[in-house]
This record gives C-alpha cells, sequence and structure tokens, in this order.
C-alpha cells in the first residue's frame, strides 16, 4: 500500500488532513537531512558533514593501534561482557572481587559493544571516538541557536581540534563519555532557556545525574553555571524559575541516585568491594577518593597527593592550565576563550535580561570558569587529559563571540576587538610551538606570520570589500586551527597506553606537556542571518614506584608497546613482564598456556597486586583474575584472612609476583603486603615467561 491509497480522493476529514501533514513532515524531514533547513543556504549541510567526518576520521584512523589502552579499564569491560553482575557493579574481573575506582556508566557502554562484536581494541575503543564525532555534532547546534550556523561551525571545530579531546576521544577512560553527556546537558540548558521549558530542564537534570556515574562530583561542576544561565535568563517568573530548578535537582539526584543506593543497600557478600575506597562504601568513594579529596589532598589509599602548593600533583595557582603539564593537552585557545568571554559580556551589558546570546555566555563561560579554577586549585590527584572536560566550553565561548563580534563587523572597536584577539591567539602558540621547538619548526612562523597579517586587516575589515573581509576571516580561522590541528593529528599518530596518556607527536618529551603515551603524574615539566539579535544583545541581537619492567611512574606506552591485538600480544608492558601500578604486561604465551591450564576448576585462575598487574593476565587469558588492593594496591581487598579463606577453598590457582613495590599509601591498608608475605613464605616459586608464580594449589 503506498503512502497515496491511504486517503481518497476528496477526502477532507481531520484524520485526512492529518495523514496529509505526518506524510509532508516526513518528506520534509528526509530532504532535511540531504540539505539541512529548508531556509539555511545550501553550503550548511556539506559543512557540517565535512567537519563531522573530518572528527571521525581523526579519531578513528588507526584506532588498533593503541591496543588496549588503559588496561585498568579494558579488563573491566571485559569482565562486563561475561558477567552482567560485573557489569552492573563495574567490576576489574568477573567474578567480580572488587570494582574499578569509578562508577561503571562508561563501562555499560563498552561492555555492551564487545558483547555485540566480540572482544579487541576496536570494539573497547570505537564507542569513544564515536562519543566524540557525537559531542562535535551537538555543540555545533547549541551553538547555532544563539549564535547562528558560522558560530556552531567554529565551536565544533575548536573542540574536535584541541589535542586533549584527540587524546581522550581515542582511549578508553571515562571522560569521552562525561564530555559527551555535559555537552547535550548544555545544549539542554539553552533550549529550556528558550521558552521556559521545564521538560528541558528535567531532562538537563537527568544529563547531569548520568554523567554523575560517569564520573562523580566532576559532573557537578556544571551545575552552578547551568543554574545561574536560566535563573538570570529564562522568560518566566522569579518564582517558577527556583521552582523548575528544584524539580530539575531531583531528577539529577534521582538519575544518579538509583545506583548509588542499590550498591550501598546490597549487602557486601553479595556484591564486590568498592574500589578506592577503605570501608567497602561507595559514599565514602564518592565524598573522599573521588570527591573532596581531590579538591584538598586527603585522599586515603592514593598513591600520594598535593597538600600544599607544590605538591606531588603539580604546583597549584592560576598559571596551572598553561604551564609544561597541561599546556600542550588545552591551553592552544584557552586565552583567546577568557578574552572573548569578557568581551562578550561588555558588548551585552545593556541588552535584555533574557537576551539568547549572554545566555549562552553564562552556560559555556561559567562551565569554563568554574572547571578551569577547580583543575588549577586543586591539590589531589589531577591528570593532564582531565582537561578534556574544558575543551567543548571553550568551543562554545568562541563560537558564540566570534559569531557575534563578526555581525559587528562594521563597528571599529569590534574590529579591533577581533583582530587582537587574534594576534594574541597566534603569538600564544608560537610560545607553545617553540616548547616543541624541533617539531615542524616552520608551522610555529607559518601560524604567527599568517596571524598577525590577518589581524592587521581585520582591524580596517569595515573598509574592506565583503568578499575580501570573509577571505581575511577564513584566513585568519584557518591560522588560529591550524597548530592545534597539527598538534592533534600528531597526537591521533601516536599509540597511547597506560593509565595517563597524555598529548603530543611521537618522540617529543618537550615540557609542551605530558609527552606521548605516559604522562607524568607527580608534576614537573618535561623537556545566513542568526538568530539571537547579536545587536540587541551583543551591542544588538616517585619512579620506582611503578615497578614496571620500563620503570618510573610514567607507564604509558609508545608504539611498540601498545600492540594491536588481542591476547598475549596486547598490553601496555614488556612482554612477560609482571606490570606495575599504571600499565599491565603483556604476557608470553607460555603464562598464559599456565593460567589457562584447567582454569574451569578455579574462580581465580591468578591473584595479582594491583589492577594494572592483574589486567595483563586478565585481558591475555579471558580468565578472572584477583587484582589484589585495586588501582593502587592500597585498599583492604581481600584481608589476608580472606585471601587464606579463598586459597583453602581451592578458589585462586596463582599469585603472580608483582612488577613493584606495592602496599599502604597515604593511609591506606597494607593487607597486599600482608597478601604477598604470606604466599612468599608459604609457597614456592617458579618462573615462567619471565613471571614469577606462586602456585597456591600445590
Amino acid at each position: 500500500m503506498t503512502s497515496e491509497t491511504l486517503v481518497a480522493p476528496g477526502d477532507s476529514s481531520a484524520a485526512s488532513r492529518t495523514l496529509i501533514s505526518v506524510r509532508q513532515r516526513w518528506a520534509d524531514r528526509g530532504r532535511s537531512l540531504v540539505r539541512g533547513r529548508t531556509d539555511d543556504p545550501a553550503w550548511v549541510r556539506p559543512s557540517l558533514l565535512a567537519l563531522l567526518l573530518a572528527t571521525a576520521l581523526l579519531y578513528l584512523w588507526g584506532l588498533g593501534a593503541s591496543g588496549w589502552a588503559n588496561s585498568f579499564y579494558s579488563a573491566a569491560v571485559q569482565a562486563g561482557s561475561t558477567s552482567w553482575k560485573a557489569m552492573f557493579f563495574g567490576s576489574s574481573d568477573a567474578a567480580s572481587s572488587i570494582t574499578v575506582d569509578k562508577p561503571p556508566a562508561a563501562l555499560w557502554i563498552m561492555a555492551l559493544s564487545v558483547r555485540l562484536f566480540s572482544l579487541s581494541s576496536w570494539s573497547i575503543l570505537v564507542p569513544q571516538a564515536l562519543e566524540g564525532v557525537a559531542a562535535v555534532g551537538v555543540l555545533y547546534l547549541a551553538v547555532r541557536r544563539t549564535s547562528g550556523i558560522q558560530g556552531g561551525l567554529i565551536a565544533g571545530a575548536v573542540l574536535a581540534a584541541t589535542p586533549v579531546a584527540a587524546l581522550m576521544f581515542r582511549f578508553n577512560n571515562p571522560d569521552a563519555l562525561l564530555v559527551l553527556l555535559m555537552t547535550i546537558a548544555a545544549y539542554g540548558v539553552i533550549r529550556a532557556i528558550e521558552n521556559g521549558s521545564t521538560r528541558w530542564l528535567l531532562a538537563v537534570g537527568a544529563l547531569i545525574g548520568f554523567g554523575f556515574l560517569t564520573k562523580q562530583l566532576q559532573a557537578l561542576l556544571l551545575v552552578p553555571a547551568f543554574a545561574l544561565a536560566y535563573l538570570i535568563c529564562a522568560p518566566t517568573t522569579v518564582r517558577r524559575r527556583i521552582v523548575q530548578l528544584l524539580y530539575a535537582g531531583g531528577t539529577m539526584i534521582a538519575a544518579a541516585g538509583w545506583w548509588i543506593a542499590i550498591v550501598q543497600l546490597t549487602p557486601a557478600r553479595y556484591r564486590p568491594f568498592i574500589g578506592g575506597s577503605q570501608h567497602n562504601s561507595i559514599l565514602e568513594l564518592t565524598l573522599g577518593y573521588n570527591g573532596f579529596g581531590r579538591l584538598t589532598g586527603n585522599e586515603t589509599g592514593s598513591v600520594g597527593g598535593g597538600g600544599n602548593a607544590a605538591g606531588r600533583w603539580g604546583s597549584t595557582g592560576w598559571s596551572r592550565l598553561f604551564g609544561s603539564e597541561m599546556g600542550g593537552e588545552i591551553a592552544w585557545l584557552l586565552p583567546t576563550a577568557l578574552i572573548l568571554l569578557g568581551i562578550g559580556f561588555w558588548f551585552t551589558r545593556r541588552a535584555p535580561r533574557t537576551n539568547a546570546v549572554r545566555a549562552a555566555l553564562i552556560v559555556w563561560g561559567g562551565w569554563l570558569v568554574v572547571t578551569a579554577l577547580t583543575f588549577s586549585y586543586a591539590k589531589g590527584i589531577i591528570h593532564p587529559y582531565y582537561t578534556v572536560a574544558l575543551a567543548p566550553a571553550i568551543g562554545g565561548v568562541i563560537g558564540v563571540s566570534v559569531a557575534g563580534l563578526w555581525r559587528l563587523r562594521h563597528d571599529v572597536m569590534a574590529n579591533l576587538l577581533l583582530g587582537l584577539t587574534v594576534a594574541v591567539t597566534v603569538c600564544w602558540q608560537f610560545v607553545l610551538l617553540n616548547r616543541v621547538a624541533a617539531w615542524q619548526p616552520w608551522l610555529r612562523y607559518s601560524v604567527l606570520v599568517a596571524g598577525i597579517a590577518t589581524a592587521l586587516l581585520l582591524i580596517v575589515a569595515s573598509r574592506l570589500a565583503p568578499k575580501v573581509s570573509t577571505a581575511v576571516a577564513s584566513v585568519a580561522l584557518v591560522a588560529a586551527l591550524a597548530a592545534p590541528t597539527a598538534y592533534s593529528i600528531a597526537t591521533a599518530a601516536t599509540p597511547h597506553s597506560g593509565a595517563i596518556p597524555s598529548a603530543g607527536p611521537a618522540g617529543f618529551t618537550s615540557s609542551i606537556g605530558g609527552g606521548p603515551g605516559g604522562g607524568r603524574p607527580f608534576g614537573g615539566g618535561r623537556n545566513g542571518t542568526p538568530p539571537g539579535g547579536f545587536r540587541s544583545g551583543f551591542g544588538g541581537a616517585q619512579g620506582g614506584l611503578a615497578g614496571s619492567a620500563q620503570g618510573g611512574l610514567a607507564g604509558g606506552g609508545t608504539g611498540s608497546r601498545a600492540g594491536g591485538g588481542t591476547g598475549a600480544q596486547t598490553g601496555g608492558g614488556r612482554t612477560g613482564g609482571a606490570g606495575g601500578l599504571l600499565d599491565a604486561s603483556a604476557p608470553s604465551a607460555a603464562v598464559v598456556a599456565a593460567l589457562n591450564a584447567n582454569s574451569t576448576k578455579y574462580t581465580w585462575v591468578a591473584a595479582a597486586v594491583g589492577s594494572n598487574s592483574a589486567a595483563g593476565f586478565q585481558l591475555a587469558t579471558g580468565k578472572s583474575v584477583m587484582p589484589i588492593g585495586g588501582f593502587n594496591g592500597s585498599d583492604p581487598s581481600p584481608t589476608l584472612a580472606e585471601f587464606k579463606a579463598d586459597v583453602a577453598a581451592g578458589k585462586i590457582h596463582y599469585f603472580i609476583a608483582s612488577g613493584g613495590r606495592f602496599g599502604a599509601q597515604s593511609g591506606g591498608s597494607d593487607a597486599a603486603s600482608s597478601i604477598t608475605s604470606w604466599v612468599q613464605s608459604t609457597f614456592t616459586a617458579t618462573t615462567v615467561g619471565g613471571v614469577t608464580l606462586y602456585d597456591l594449589t600445590a
């Protein structure tokens, strides 16, 4: 039956009109997939598709070269792909002895991918790459609503070109999903502000709540900016705005709290130990190790915080994001965004309360400022790759502000400010590129010359012909994005593994950032007319701690170590090594064969101190390996008495001697050390494939 037969000729009933309307909407939607909105210029959809395809190429090309990437999470994904219980709780092993030290939302997506496509580096890493492409698309849509097509495309391009985004959307840490959820939440806030929508505000609360199940309190850094933007700018009464925000807060608590409640209320004997806690408590993990401890540096069981201005996690202060550890990750366009944020608020200072452009600046700028200050002054565990959470906000601020200034290009002051901003941008990028002076030396001079030349021309843009001024602006945009784009391409071309990846070209360890593969966790440097009316708004409308075979804390691999497949050949450490604090081993065939022998007789084919030590063996064998002590080896899981009981019950076949010194850190448990001492004094060691094994059944 064709669509024409659904309506009789001459029938003018309401049902017939409804069917015609539905058919017309679907026809319009089909055409929009090809051309975009009916009122869009013909170039819009091809431009957006080009941006998304380029982003997909950047994030997907050669993805398998990173092997298991972060083996800590890959092992948990492998466990979740074989056990629904392990998947729900986010267990490190299928036997659910202990969880990872984060909530499991990001693991759920990867585990489902592995269940569909089987275990491989691609099935683990592709979800994050697709999340990155989606984040770019959502950012475009969000910025377009207030600042037009050009603003949306600029914002999306900034996010895609940010090196730390190219790093984390090709990796399997929770940050990729967190960034996507935060970006969708920002889109929801902008939609809610447009007409005071309760429905959209509730959706924002749910998204932030799900973000909490991805990386806990970090997701809540968005709440102040989003609430302030809605409270100030929504077109409804103050009382209604407050009530709506309370409803959204309740939705957020419900979206985050259901899983927390289930875990907290489930008796300990029916669930895994909560990794990262000292008392088997998800609330302790939330408020301590993953909560306020990140701010104060008081993180029980951590490898050591930065409880002073220059602690193990680097010096705190406003310059932290521009320094040697984080500069190469996120700082390429950070000064640009901060300058444009101030300019944007200046031009919208006399706009009506409900002005959409100022609302967008509060959303993106508040996100940027609150998160940047938190990262700058946090004294606890902080890694450079955390700064990926700033990338959408930087893109949003730049997209909104540049589009607004360009609409005012006949204003002398707007031209002057835009030109000066471009000049500051390329000068700062010259400084960053100079930190890797031997890498593509031509690039920094090309960016500087092109940027300064176009900056001067932008100052006099009002005197140029329209086509000439547009060409100048295009060259200026290319100059501003060239350096971070090149650095992102170099990042994508470098395989990454280990617990602390960092952006940068292979073979360079300069002070621009952490360098490729693995970073330095303990601080220290290393060598149409847009909507909204901008005229009415914006002037109108320790090294030995890891003890890995490679030594040092970096532990993240290089291309030759990353591996690209599965089984014994995939991992981040040297073949035969036992792994360490921050990277896993790639066990030899002999070790894999030993662990797989009679494996069905045991709950765990082996036990090893530290989650990363266990992860490499688990991924190689596909069998459960007990990670004693969790990530840092300092969680009381299991206790010595519990371990002895499991051994007596014949549940564990081998104990794998650790490749490094694990044990109590920052007040954590010394159970792992006690277990190691008991095993060494009770059982006989044997070496297989370069790994020391103790047969606990002998």
